[in-house]
């Protein structure tokens, strides 16, 4: 069974003190989840909450590292131990899946949702992020690339700095996942809910899986390089913002500005791909 424990890159997940080997923890898990399957036990479940409970401090930290100051990470924690309960509830070991893989996504869902339900991104501010998405697509359409900053913000009838100050008041609008940002305009809420059930034969959800992952991968190759290093690295490689930041030799809030285009020029391409 894929129950195995999260505990940060190098960790065997056996605490100080713990006469127990990562074996004996990976063992004590596997029944756990057997013994949850069995029963559905409350306090199993609590059990495993509390064992993947650091899964929730990480996404809820890797949000965080994207969103205004004023959003506190400990609301976002709250939030994620939703989806981590509900993850637990609702994994089918027997479709194959990784539980850190699948409680990532209900996680981060979570937090997403409870981020949206209370708006905390103002209706100017949502107005600015569809200006600059249409900026984009027209520009896009006109030129036949991604155009620049200096490009958009003429289009805008901005200076540069203030397209980049629009950027920094865009963050929260673009903390989506990548899988979101797949399925714009086509219909669906992520790529999870169209990916291919492995049960069933179901080509047509197949090719549709496929069409989605083929649009990303082209709007992400048209994207600038600094903006496709910044995706790559915060999306594929797991790199925080400030890790990104060191890589690329600039400041963590260079870095979220660099994200949110990068974010809204793969929504922009995406839509356009959908509408065509």
């Amino acid at each position: 069974m894929n129950g195995h424990a999260f505990f940060g890159e190098g960790s065997s997940g056996v605490l100080p003190g713990d006469n127990r080997t990562a074996d004996d923890v990976e063992a004590g898990i596997v029944a756990l989840w057997r013994a949850y399957g069995d029963r559905r036990d409350q306090g199993l479940r609590d059990r495993l909450v509390l064992h993947y409970a650091p899964l929730v401090k990480y996404v809820a930290g890797r949000v965080g590292t994207g969103l205004p100051s004023h959003v506190e990470v400990s609301d976002l924690i709250q939030s994620g131990i939703f989806g981590l309960v509900d993850a637990i509830e609702k994994f089918e070991p027997e479709r194959g899946l990784k539980f850190e893989t699948y409680a990532m996504q209900r996680i981060r869902g979570a937090i997403l949702d409870d981020l949206r339900a209370q708006d905390w991104v103002p209706r100017t501010v949502r107005g600015r992020a569809r200006e600059v998405e249409r900026g984009i697509e027209r520009l896009g359409a006109k030129l036949q690339r991604t155009p620049t900053d200096a490009e958009l913000a003429d289009e805008l009838g901005l200076g540069v700095d203030e397209l980049r100050e629009v950027y920094a008041q865009l963050q929260l609008t673009s903390v989506v996942a990548l899988d979101e940002l797949a399925a714009a305009g086509r219909g669906a809420n992520s790529l999870a809910d169209i990916l291919e059930d492995e049960t069933a034969d179901d080509p047509v959800a197949l090719l549709v899986d496929q069409d989605n992952r083929r649009a990303l991968a082209e709007a992400i190759g048209l994207l600038v390089e600094r903006d496709r290093v910044v995706v790559t690295l915060y999306y594929f490689e797991n790199l925080t913002l400030a890790e990104i930041g060191r890589v690329l030799g600039v400041t963590e809030s260079r870095v979220c500005q660099l994200h949110t285009r990068a974010v809204l020029r793969l929504r922009a391409k995406l839509m356009e791909t959908a509408d065509a």
